[in-house]
């Protein structure tokens, strides 16, 4: 499977907080903040990008990441994020290998729905060790989400 790094997702109690901090520390670009909801998953997040390097904060409000802000708290890194050029080849090959990728609330996904509610084609690992997560996005799609995020 062609996979290539693209960031880490960290939680925060306060975005806006959080992103000001970092804009001011290191002198990173924030980009706009977007919303997330599916199911009972409700985050707002916003990119922080340095350079070529980038990270993701997130907000929680409901979900499974509320439940580990409370319990894990602030500045809990909980996702590794990955791009690949052929998602539906990423999928298929996670399959044949036995692991049925899964939609970010755990729930099994089917080949035909990796969209996600930003737009990217997107699957995640199912969890294995603890609460950590592996999530793979399509290459142009988080290229494309990239570009809007900093318009």
């Amino acid at each position: 499977m062609e996979l290539k790094f693209s960031h880490i997702d960290i939680l925060v109690k306060d975005l806006q907080t959080a992103c000001d901090y970092y804009q001011k520390t290191l002198n990173a670009q924030i980009s706009k903040t977007f919303t997330w909801m599916r199911y009972d998953l409700h985050v707002v997040y916003a990119v922080v990008k340095m350079n070529t390097e980038h990270f993701m904060l997130v907000q929680p409000f409901s979900g499974n990441l509320k439940n580990l802000l409370d319990t894990k708290g602030e500045g809990t890194i909980y996702r590794h994020c990955y791009s690949t050029p052929d998602i539906e080849k990423a999928f298929d090959e996670l399959t044949a290998n036995g692991v049925q990728p899964e939609d970010e609330n755990g729930n099994l996904i089917l080949r035909e729905n990796l969209n996600s509610p930003s737009g990217i084609r997107i699957i995640w690992l199912p969890k294995r060790f603890g609460e950590f997560s592996i999530e793979i996005l399509e290459e142009q799609g988080l290229k494309e989400f990239m570009h809007e995020a900093f318009q």
